[in-house]
């Protein structure tokens, strides 16, 4: 999909490097894909279910108010949000943020939802679970003046009570139950694209990582 790096992609969206012109080739070619959507009950086809990346989203998108709230005001040499998938698998899906800071110390952020189908094209997604995984840090990529400091805090870690240590290290999770949810309606599908549009119409284009499993279809809904 050019017209995705064209505008910079997932790195300018997270940024807000993008421009109204870029914006208007990017919409006009979704709008063109949404018109030959081959799927006419995406939200019960198998293929719905995988794991996809995130390519395209609108300004109202919780990925990117998300994206915005960790790192508006971050430079991106200190932390970036360098790639953001979904698996759809069951009727529920499961989000991981990839986050990047200094370069060298890598976590993930993942947001727990459940899907519950409404009719052929809409859908309500409900978010149920976040978890902060403990960080991986690249010993090798921290910068020489923070070296110090970084061994002083794994010291202090490791010297924490089994039980503390323990739960640091399974990462923390926070329960969203009830706290949101949206009307989704997904405008195409096919073997290598899904775009969702929210309540406000604005686009979301994920593209295929992994291939569906060969499964019946997920529970119909009722008419």
């Amino acid at each position: 999909m050019g017209e995705f790096k064209d505008a910079g992609g997932f790195e300018a969206l997270v940024t807000g490097k993008i421009t109204d012109v870029q914006r208007i080739d990017v919409n006009e070619r979704i709008i063109g894909l949404e018109r030959l959507n081959p799927t006419p009950r995406p939200t019960t086809s198998n293929n719905l279910e995988g794991l996809w990346n995130f390519e395209w989203f609108g300004a109202g998108s919780p990925v990117l108010i998300f994206a915005k709230f960790l790192f508006g005001r971050i430079p991106p040499t200190l932390a970036n949000l360098s790639k953001l998938d979904v698996l759809i698998k069951d009727g529920y899906g499961t989000a991981t943020a990839q986050v990047k800071l200094l370069n060298s110390i890598e976590n993930k952020f993942i947001i727990s939802t459940k899907y519950s189908v409404e009719g052929p094209l809409r859908m309500k997604e409900e978010y149920v679970e976040g978890t902060f995984e403990s960080p991986k840090v690249n010993e090798e990529a921290v910068p020489e003046q923070l070296r110090g400091a970084f061994g002083q805090a794994f010291n202090t870690v490791q010297q924490l009570p089994v039980p503390i240590k323990d739960a640091v290290s399974s990462g923390v999770k926070v329960p969203l139950g009830g706290t949101f949810q949206r009307l989704i309606m997904i405008s195409y599908l096919d073997d290598e694209i899904l775009i969702v549009r929210n309540a406000a119409g604005e686009p979301e284009v994920l593209t295929r990582l992994e291939a569906p499993p060969e499964t019946e279809p997920i529970i119909e809904y009722e008419s």
